[in-house]
């Protein structure tokens, strides 16, 4: 069965208000949700206040997508995970030119 989340406007801004005050349990629903949706720019700027969940979800979502600029930026940044899919992708695109 697939459950739809539904959020409206209101909601999304408080837990964004409350994110940005440290509150852990509104960035990981809002994680969720950005998660969810696709939603890279909201995972960004969590990634950007610190939750490491996140980034997290930036690097699975950019590996799902082979967005490999959005991998070097999130490498870049520090994420060790996201240099990992990187040198995964490129053995991979090495294998498939042989």
């Amino acid at each position: 069965m697939l459950e739809l989340t539904f959020v409206t406007d209101p909601v999304l801004r408080r837990l964004r208000e409350r994110a940005a005050r440290g509150d852990r349990d509104a960035a990981d629903q809002l994680v969720e949700l950005a998660a969810e949706r696709g939603d890279l720019e909201e995972l960004r700027g969590l990634a950007d206040l610190g939750y490491r969940d996140a980034t997290d979800q930036l690097v699975e979502l950019a590996a799902e997508r082979g967005d490999t600029a959005e991998l070097r930026r999130l490498a870049d940044r520090g994420s060790r995970d996201a240099a990992d899919v990187l040198v995964e992708l490129e053995e991979e695109r090495d294998d498939d030119a042989e």
